[in-house]
């Protein structure tokens, strides 16, 4: 049975009889001398890892970057002479640009050829 369905009513009975129910197990744990019923510990997430164990990764780590980046650490792996990605001149695009419609003017003879 749901607890949207119930009247206040029951609502109030229900509440009444875990309080009823929490005071009988406390009572119970205190005559046992132990509590009666056990909390369940929260699951933690994951292993811990030690402080010696991540300033052992972190190490690495930066040993790892100091190689790609060369001694002074600037360069964020390129080579000390290159600096940003290369550009084409102009005469090269037109140059590609005129191969790419060169390409597609062969391609759409034979089509029409094809189609006759």
């Amino acid at each position: 049975m749901s607890l949207i369905n119930l009247t206040p009513a029951q609502l109030r009975h229900a509440a009444d009889l875990k309080e009823k129910i929490e005071s009988l197990q406390a009572e119970l744990g205190r005559l046992h001398g132990a509590p009666a019923i056990v909390a369940v510990a929260a699951k933690r997430g994951g292993r811990k890892i030690s402080a010696a164990g991540l300033a052992r990764i972190r190490a690495g780590q930066k040993a790892r970057w100091a190689r790609v980046n060369g001694a002074n650490g600037a360069t964020l792996g390129r080579p000390p002479g290159k600096r940003g990605p290369r550009k084409m001149s102009a005469a090269a695009r037109a140059a590609i640009g005129a191969a790419a419609r060169a390409r597609w003017a062969r391609f759409h003879a034979a089509k029409a050829a094809a189609a006759k």
